[in-house]
């Protein structure tokens, strides 16, 4: 499939966009990334590319490496420190979703807003099964699909109250067919939803008991996330 090369002008809020998708390109890939890859990813001329990153490494938002790859500079680490330590975000929830799988529930994550596309898991602590389902920090995985995906958009996209949304969501075979998900909301101030709590493993494991343990579970750890981070919980 051919490919139409965005125009060379990068001024103004396209060039935020473009410097944009780039960070994210990059903060996408487990290893530093070649011009050539990040030409591809993109689809941006290798020329916008490079007059784009020389303003992103003079910010320290990029690093380019000896062997001539890209990765993310220290001001990104900084970026998220600054975010984590704003929001509490691990001190609060890694005790949480390490809480929950100790009580012998499926694998826990923290999934956030990304864009009108994606969600991202900002943290996840494996179940102690044997067989897990395949998401690791940092992950984009859809927003239309899972129950992660179902309680942002009606949250965060829709902006339904609580009594409409609900509190808890469960999806089966949405995103991956073999794996399953509950999921419950947190909250900040404001009411405004911080992220979303999910439990997901082999679908094969969500029996109706095994659902129903885990909602009040994660309806009880949810609520203290809130509680934690200046929320309310709803009712």
């Amino acid at each position: 499939m051919s490919r139409t090369a965005p125009p060379e002008s990068v001024d103004g809020v396209a060039a935020v966009d473009r410097a944009l998708a780039i960070v994210d390109a990059i903060a996408q890939t487990t290893e530093p990334i070649s011009l050539a890859d990040l030409s591809r990813v993109t689809g941006f001329y290798k020329s916008t590319l490079l007059r784009l990153i020389a303003s992103l490494e003079r910010s320290n938002l990029v690093v380019r490496r000896a062997d001539g790859r890209y990765a993310l500079g220290l001001y990104a680490h900084q970026l998220g420190r600054a975010y984590e330590a704003a929001y509490h975000l691990t001190d609060v929830l890694q005790p949480i979703l390490q809480a929950l799988v100790d009580q012998g529930t499926e694998s826990a994550s923290f999934h956030a807003y990304h864009d009108p596309q994606s969600r991202i898991c900002l943290l996840r602590i494996d179940s102690l099964h044997s067989t897990l389902d395949r998401i690791r920090a940092g992950d984009l995985l859809p927003l239309d699909k899972g129950a992660a995906g179902k309680l942002l958009t009606a949250y965060r996209v829709l902006g339904e109250r609580a009594d409409a949304a609900g509190l808890v969501a469960t999806s089966m075979g949405e995103r991956d067919p073999s794996c399953a998900a509950v999921a419950s909301p947190v909250f900040g101030p404001g009411d405004e939803i911080r992220g979303v709590i999910s439990l997901s493993g082999p679908k094969e494991r969500f029996t109706a008991a095994a659902i129903k343990k885990m909602s009040q579970l994660l309806q009880d750890s949810a609520a203290r996330a809130t509680r934690s981070l200046g929320g309310r919980w709803p009712g």
